[in-house]
């Protein structure tokens, strides 16, 4: 992907004239950005190395991390003082965007005003805020707007601030007009300010296309997008459903009228869906630097086991809007999957976690995943999951051959798009 990486203005190195600066410094957590503007510009020597935010050779992390600290220790400042080294979260760009967002992220679908009462969901925000989650996403069609309204009161609240927030949301179904939903410009700026007005906030940092809509021309939704972002609605926008050809024909349109292409795309991925976010979107990432935010990550409840004996009264599968989901679990294949996660459910007690936990781990070992979004209903069950960072530093390759040669559905990719 072409994209423009401005640098911060260079420190003079104390270093004879002519020696190769060593390797660049990315962000390592929240306050980075605010901390490089900070960065002088005078001519005398500096007690540390030039700091830099891209470089076209690969970093090394070690001396990253030490000019890093010798950079903030020169502004009386301290690594230990982010929240990254206080919570353990992991954060990670969008994409190839500069917007750095937790790897685990926490989303509102079913739970946010249905499954659960405000007053969990409550809970479950600030459980995930003060363990480093900084990306909570929602959509106008969740609970027909409640979802949005839900979020934005707890935001403000808490009185969080607004700038330590990753917040997105999904555009395409917004009411029961024919012009309240699919991806027209009419839409997207309509929607979009209702989804503001519900949260109680000036902008969302993504905007996402919720699927497709073949209706509406490619360059219309592109130049739509690109409004909203100028406008300050959104920071960015990113498409969720849409396939591999389709992402490409947006990066395609932006590119041809300068306008601003996409950078992730929310997609399902989880053991028993792999095909697009391990097949088709890597090409996308390393092509034109459009990420995955992967969400579904227990496939709705399935990979926790708990419907290993039928369908509990309590489950989002006894649901009566979630009927598919209970014969899904329920065919054939279900009980294939089932007995395929009691032979995980060994690998997980080797390496010291729970199924769920080696899922999300599972997902996250993915270098194309910038997040994966947790959909919970209750404050353990968060807590359980937020432990598979924890997981992540065991997923090796012999850990992930295992769980390979148990799923036995890795899909076949011929193509390097690294090269």
């Amino acid at each position: 992907m072409y994209l423009y990486k401005a640098t911060c203005p260079e420190i003079p190195n104390p270093k004879q004239k002519g020696t190769r600066s060593q390797g660049a410094v990315q962000a390592q957590g929240p306050g980075q950005g605010r901390l490089s503007s900070q960065t002088s510009t005078g001519t005398g020597p500096r007690p540390y190395a030039p700091l830099m935010l891209w470089t076209a050779n690969k970093p090394n992390g070690v001396v990253e991390l030490k000019q890093l600290e010798e950079f903030l220790n020169f502004h009386s400042l301290s690594l230990h003082d982010t929240v990254k080294s206080q919570t353990g979260m992991v954060y990670r760009n969008l994409g190839k965007s500069g917007l750095r967002v937790s790897c685990l992220g926490l989303g509102t679908w079913v739970t946010f005003g249905g499954q659960i009462t405000d007053e969990v969901a409550e809970q479950l925000m600030t459980i995930a805020y003060e363990s480093g989650v900084n990306l909570f996403d929602t959509a106008e069609v969740y609970a027909g707007g409640r979802a949005e309204i839900i979020l934005g009161n707890i935001i403000k609240k808490k009185c969080w601030r607004r700038s330590s927030l990753v917040i997105t949301t999904k555009l395409y179904w917004g009411g029961k007009a024919e012009t309240e939903r699919g991806l027209s410009r009419k839409h997207i700026i309509e929607g979009l300010k209702g989804s503001l007005q519900r949260m109680q906030l000036e902008y969302v940092d993504v905007v996402f296309a919720n699927r497709p809509d073949s209706n509406t021309p490619m360059e219309e939704i592109v130049r739509a997008m690109t409004y909203v972002i100028n406008q300050g609605m959104a920071m960015y926008w990113g498409t969720s459903r849409w396939t591999a050809m389709e992402i490409m024909e947006a990066y395609s349109v932006a590119r041809q009228f300068n306008l601003i292409p996409p950078v992730c795309e929310q997609a399902e991925y989880h053991l028993f869906q792999r095909e697009k976010v391990e097949v088709q979107l890597p090409e996308l990432y390393h092509k034109i630097g459009v990420g995955a935010m992967t969400w579904s990550p227990l496939a709705c409840g399935i990979i926790t086991g708990k419907y290993e004996n039928g369908i509990p009264e309590s489950s989002r599968a006894s649901m009566k809007s979630y009927q598919w989901l209970k014969e899904k679990i329920v065919s054939e294949d279900g009980r294939k999957q089932q007995a395929k996660l009691k032979e995980l459910n060994h690998i997980a007690e080797k390496l010291g976690c729970t199924l769920p936990q080696l899922a999300v781990a599972w997902c996250l070992r993915n270098e194309g995943v910038s997040s994966v979004l947790l959909g919970t209903s209750n404050p353990e069950q968060l807590t359980e999951n937020l432990g598979a960072i924890q997981v992540l530093p065991k997923m090796t390759s012999h850990v992930v051959s295992e769980i390979d040669h148990i799923l036995g559905n890795r899909p076949y990719s011929k193509k390097d798009y690294r090269s």
